[in-house]
Order: C-alpha cells, then structure tokens, then sequence
C-alpha cells in the first residue's frame, strides 16, 4: 500500500493527538509479526510517526509536506511494549482510496522487525538532509569540544544518530576501551523514535562507543534522575529546532530539563539562539495568501472571496516555511535585519513573551510579509556561530543549501501596509511555547486595500498558500472554466459529481450548468466544504437546493444515491485537501473513484479532466543531491551504516525514493533535456495497471543528478486545455527521482569521453498499491 511518512518528534505536546485504542487481543497475541486492523476513519493523506522532543509536524525534519498542510485527523504511529516484545502501530493510507488501516508490527526481544520496515519509514525523512549538513556539524563539533573540557555528565536531547553524544564522548576521552572508561564522566542519549534508536545503535557500534554512551528509548520528559540517569546532567547538547526555531518544542524541552534533568547554571550547546526579522515588499508573497484582492482583478464571474466576506477563505495564521532566496529578484527589502527575540539555553524560559520593535523604513514600498530567521551561538564566548539566513544577509555562495531548515514568511493581512522610507513603524511580536507571531502597527491607520482578517463573519475555510495562488491564477482559472464550457456546450447534464475537494469547480458548475443537480463528495473538507458554499452562493448567482454533499465513499454508491439518475459529468482539478505534500501521481485517486463510479455513469458522460500524462525532465540538481548524498565520516565519525535506511545517493542502488519537492527552490536547477511524456492515465476507461517508456535526449551539456517527473492534466477531449504541474508552475510539487551516480551529460553524437547522450526512462504504476516505479538507464 501506498503511503507517506512524516517523522518527527513530540516533547512539547502542543496538541493532544486522536484517541489510540488498539483491540486488547491484539496486545495479547504474541506470536504474530504483523496484523492488520481496518479503521472506517477518513484520515488526511499522511502518516505520522511520533518521535521524542519534536512537536507533532516539523518543518526541520519532513520532506513530504510542509506545516501549511492541514492535520485534522491525524494518522500515527506509536510503539508500545509487553514484556520482551516491541509494538509498533502504523495507520496507512491508501492515497488510491483515501483508506486507511492499522499495521500492528511486532519486534522480538532481538529487535527483529518485518524485513525494510524501518528502512522504508526513514528513507523518505530529511535526517539525511540534516546529517549532509557540514556546516551545522562542524559548529556543533567546535562548541562541544570547548564545552566538554572535562569529565562531566552529559544529556542528549532528541539524540537521533547520536552524532552529538559521540563528540560529546570524544571530547571528554571515552571510548569502548577500558582505560578510556576509567574517567567519572558519562553520556546519555535520549531518543524515542524506535527506528532511529535501532539506527543509533549501529552508529555506536561502528564507531566503538556501544558501551561509552547510555541509550534511553524515552521521552526526555519520561526521564527521571535516579531512575534513568544517576544524576542531574551538567551539559546539556541537544538541536531541536525547526525553521521556525521553537516548533519542535524548544521552550517545553529545555523547561523540564532546568527542572528536573539538568545542574543549577549548565554549560548548553547551544549557547543561545536569537531571532531576526526584515520587512519586504513581494507581489508573488501576497498572492500567496490574499486571495480577496487578488480575484478582484479576475473578471469570469466567479467570486471564491464575496465583497462582505473577506476572511471566508486564508492561509493559516502561522510562520511558512520557505527558501527565500529562490523569490529574491521578487522581493523588495524595505528595512535593515532587526532583533526580535533572544533564548538563552542555560536559563528556563518562559512560555510566552512579547517584544515590540521599531523599524526604520528603508525604501518605500507596501509591506506584504515579514521572512524571519535565526542565529545559533553555540559557545559562550561568542566564536561560534550557525545562522538560517538568507543568502543576500550572510552573502553566502554555492554550496551552502539545505532543506531541513529554511527561512520563515509571516504574511501581513491584505495588500500589506504601506510605508515610506525613512518612516518607523512598530512590530510586535509574541511567542508561545511552539510558534511566533507578528503584527505590524502603523502610527497613523491606513488602508490596506481588503483587510480580509477583519470582515466576513467566524468561518474560516484555510488552504495552504500554494491553494490559494493558484485560485487566483487567471490563466488556470480561464484553462479550467474553458474546459466546462466546452463539456456544457456538447450536453446539459443532469447530474454533476464534483469527486475531490476543488470548491473552484463547484462553484463553477452551480454557476454554469443551472439545469445540473451537483452532487459534491469534498472527501477531505468534508462539512467545511459544504459550509463555504453555503456561505457564497449568493455571491456567486445560485441555490444551494441544486447542491448536494455525499458523505458516503464513491466505492459505496448505488443508485439510490444519485436518486436513480446516470451521472452525465464527472469532474475533479484533481485537488484533495491535505494532499499537497505528496507525490503528483497519488491525485490518481480521482481514476480510482471514477472506476467505482463506473456503473453508474452514462454512456456518454463527460470525464473531466480526460487524462493524465506522466511528464519527465533530466534535471542538475548539484544542491538537492549533495542534500541527499551517502554519508561517510561526519567529523571523524562513521555514519556509513545508515545510507541504505536514510535512502541516501550512491549507496541505493535506485538513488533513493522518488521524494516530493518543489523544485524551483532546490538551490542550483537546470534543465538539461526536452520535457517527455512516459505514460498515459486514459480516464475514459477504469483504472488499470500502466507502464510506460521514454527516451530522454540530452539537449544542454551538464551533470544530470536526477528525473524531475509530474503529470499534465488533459481537461477536454480534444485535447486543447492542458494544465501543467510542471517546473515552471511554481505552486505544485513535483517527484523527484535522483541518481544514484550522477551522469555527465552530452549531445547527441557527442565522442567526448564519459559522456551519454539519453537516459532511458521506464514506469509501471500499480493500481492495487498506487505505487509508481521509476527505473533508469544510461543509453
């Protein structure tokens, strides 16, 4: 089966997650390596492990989405034990089916597991990214040598691979001999996450240090001193931090180790963090989240956002993650960096705090988004630094990219707040336990042309701000309402079934095809779906008495449940809410439900878009595969044994997973071949197993590291509306299949040693998993 993986690490609790409550008998039953328990819950298309001292979704440590994908019903995995036995209990989706299910594995006293297990769940993580990472290694490396001058005790937090613990050891001389021993000192590495503690050990042992180093597969606030620890730690090494600095529950962390876990006045690597802050004006930031002013420029009659309801839709009040250097000729700055809050790691913090700032225009310019980042000071002295900032603030080179911390976008309500150079105007910030916030605060009130977070009534519908720019794309709105238009000219039909959760094209169909019952499933918004449109279909010329919401599963329908009438249209974008961190290819569940629809359809119904085409360009991508690439000595500590687990390049024989990206941040990109199509998803005719082949010819000289795969979607039978996913259309991601080694590329007919002038492409897609498989050769 199909399925994503987000990894983190849950120290803080920000949120209690859904009730977990495995069938006793299954606890009871031994014997069993693996079972399966079928849950009738609709989940968002995710799957998520929880790990020790990280909050509930990291941006520092997820490839697979970002936080702006919405977690209401989350899908987890918690490990349990009973007596020598480790359980670990998996939910999966189905993105095919959008079903999902318990897996229940169990793990002898050995630690024996079903065989790729923990292989397949950390591959698709970004702990590779963060262990690639030679800069945030050798700082740490630095700043514990100095802080661990001694026989101390020492407490890794969040220990992952344990690469901190062990330059923790080395520094203070021990080691698995016994004169290396002989010292007062000791090392504890605390980690919960079940895969990465089994990880960690083989690292240990590679590196002859199984028995200098204490392993706690717990909580860090499970840890009790007396218990697990003989005593209070003295030094305290730990990274825990995501883009945002405290999402992974930095505060909550490092409050219970003052209390419980840590000396009076501990030495802390890191020293200190601190968060800075610039103003900048960007029209590509504001159409990411001001939809309301935005559509008012968009003249198809369509109104997603009514005059009166302006805050009915928005992007989650929340810091984005986000490389900002890929925006940097799109972005104005219009102020110096400014300081907005200090934590310092040897003092408890506080919960929350607030900070007001002034901030001295530089330019004039409309103020559309604060990009924050921050500032390690690993050392006390003040000699060590790490810094997330942008690269037009460190001016930085190549060279320096990674994915497992980014800046962060804090966007200012409407067409942003206007300012003149040289004029001040106020910040204020505030942090909780998790997260920070902003405002921004004018001396005199100005209009900011649609304040949508003031009008509009309670509801909120929130998307992601890649769903919100692209509904305000005229050129895909016009693609998709071209497309209705053509279907409607040829037929009125009788009965529309809307399969995914586009409320684009519900609105377009109740507003279009008035003769047409809509039946809506909106599978993944569910009753808010259903809510919004009720709240615009004023606005928008129709009655909702036309307008049905389904709840039951398209597997399930009969025709009681289209009132005994064929369906003449069906239709998707194809978009399912809480999708957008996954693969192109598993939007392919709108194929599947068309097939358990297929009874039901009229002969000449309308399929909406008619197919999908598998699209591959041969890419460099130098800054994603150095990201992804097979770890060897990490500061003088061998980490080769986790490069077929983490996935990496060069060791794997296939390069790795095919990973979700959006490519045009990835650092260094260039296209080096024509963009081919390598398979064909005819959705006239039920699913079925696919397979596909191309030849893709080098057309620019260059390194090619890796494929670059998404899906066009062909939306009218004559082929004539396309709508791409591609590269070049910034708000989609797409899969990325890296090479294991990669290739000189060259012309054809080219006799310059080592180069080759294709690669031949094969795909074969699975209907019964959903899964893709991507294979390559030189030719």
């Amino acid at each position: 089966m199909g399925y994503t993986v987000f990894t983190c690490n849950l120290q803080s609790k920000p949120a209690d997650p859904p009730p977990f409550s495995p069938p006793r008998e299954l606890l009871a039953q031994q014997n069993h390596r693996l079972r399966r328990i079928r849950s009738s819950d609709d989940v968002p298309a995710m799957v998520v492990f929880l790990n020790a001292n990280r909050r509930l979704v990291s941006s520092a440590r997820l490839l697979s989405a970002s936080r702006s994908v919405p977690l209401s019903g989350l899908a987890l995995a918690r490990a349990m034990s009973s007596g020598s036995a480790q359980r670990v209990f998996q939910l999966k989706l189905d993105p095919l089916t959008g079903n999902s299910e318990w897996v229940v594995i169990e793990e002898d006293a050995g630690g024996t597991a079903p065989e790729g297990l923990h292989q397949g769940l950390l591959a698709t993580t970004s702990y590779l990214d963060m262990l690639n990472d030679s800069r945030r290694n050798r700082a740490f490396r630095e700043a514990i040598d100095k802080a661990v001058s001694g026989p101390c005790r020492v407490l890794d937090i969040g220990a992952g691979t344990g690469l901190l613990s062990m330059m923790a050891a080395r520094a203070m001389g021990l080691g698995d001999s016994p004169t290396c021993r002989s010292n007062n000192g000791s090392v504890t590495a605390c980690e919960s996450y079940l895969p990465m503690v089994k990880l960690m050990r083989k690292v240990l042992r590679a590196n002859d240090m199984a028995r200098s180093i204490t392993v706690l597969n717990k909580r860090s606030d499970e840890v009790r001193v007396g218990v697990d620890i003989e005593s209070r730690a003295d030094v305290l090494v730990s990274e825990i931090l995501d883009s945002e600095l405290l999402g992974e529950g930095l505060i909550p962390t490092l409050q219970h180790a003052h209390d419980m876990l840590l000396v009076e006045n501990p030495v802390t690597v890191p020293y200190k963090a601190i968060v800075y802050g610039q103003l900048v004006e960007s029209t590509y930031l504001w159409k990411l989240h001001d939809l309301y002013n935005n559509e008012a420029e968009i003249l198809d009659g369509i109104h997603l956002v009514p005059a009166g309801l302006e805050r009915i839709i928005g992007v989650k009040l929340q810091q984005h993650p986000m490389h900002c250097d890929a925006i940097r000729r799109e972005i104005k700055l219009l102020s110096e960096p400014f300081r907005i809050f200090e934590f310092n790691f040897g003092k408890r913090p506080e919960s929350h705090g607030e900070t007001a700032v002034r901030v001295k225009a530089t330019g004039s310019g409309q103020v559309n988004a604060v990009i924050s980042w921050w500032m390690l000071q690993l050392d006390d002295e003040g000699s060590i630094h790490y810094s997330t900032a942008p690269k037009w603030i460190t001016l930085s080179g190549a060279g320096n990219w990674c994915d497992h911390w980014k800046q962060c976008v804090w966007f200012i309500p409407g067409k942003g707040v206007p300012l003149a150079k040289d004029e001040e105007i106020s910040l204020r910030a505030a942090h909780g336990d998790t997260s920070i916030s902003y405002q921004l605060e004018p001396d005199q009130p100005k209009s900011t042309g649609g304040d949508h977070h003031v009008k509009g009534g309670d509801f909120c519908l929130t998307l992601s701000p890649e769903r919100i720019a692209i509904y305000g794309d005229a050129e895909w709105r016009l693609s998709v309402l071209n497309a209705l238009k053509t279907v409607l000219q040829r037929r009125a039909p009788s009965v529309c079934v809307i399969a995914d959760d586009s409320i684009f094209l519900a609105l377009l169909v109740a507003r279009f095809s008035t003769a047409s019952h809509i039946m809506a499933l909106f599978p993944g918004l569910q009753d808010k779906g259903i809510h919004y449109l009720k709240a615009v279909a004023d606005a928008n010329g129709f009655s909702m008495d036309r307008v049905e919401f389904v709840r039951k599963k398209m597997a399930n329908w009969t025709g009681d449940d289209t009132h005994n009438k064929a369906v003449d249209l069906l239709i998707a974008e194809p978009f399912y809410y809480g999708s957008d961190g996954m693969l192109p290819w598993q939007n392919l569940r709108f194929w599947n439900e068309r097939t358990a629809l297929d009874s039901l359809l009229s002969k000449d119904a309308s399929i909406m878009p008619c197919k999908g085409l598998l699209k591959v360009c041969a890419m460099s991508l130098p800054d994603l595969w150095n990201s992804r690439r097979s770890l060897y000595k990490i500061e003088g500590f061998d980490h080769s044994v986790v490069n077929p687990t983490l996935g990496a390049c060069g060791d794997a024989a296939d390069g790795g997973p095919c990973l979700p990206f959006y490519v045009w941040q990835c650092g260094e990109v260039k296209e080096l071949s024509q963009i081919y199509t390598v398979m064909e998803f005819d959705f006239s005719r039920p699913i079925s197993p696919c397979q596909g082949k191309a030849k893709v010819k080098f057309s620019e000289r260059g390194i090619c590291h890796g494929l670059v795969l998404w899906i066009d979607w062909v939306m009218d039978a004559e082929n004539s509306i396309v709508v791409s996913t591609g590269p070049d259309r910034r708000h989609w991601k797409q899969g990325v299949k890296l090479l294991s080694t990669p290739v000189a590329a060259g012309l054809q007919g080219s006799t310059n040693t080592g180069e080759i002038s294709c690669l031949i492409v094969q795909t074969s897609f699975d209907p019964s998993n959903g899964e893709l498989v991507i294979e390559h050769v030189p030719s």
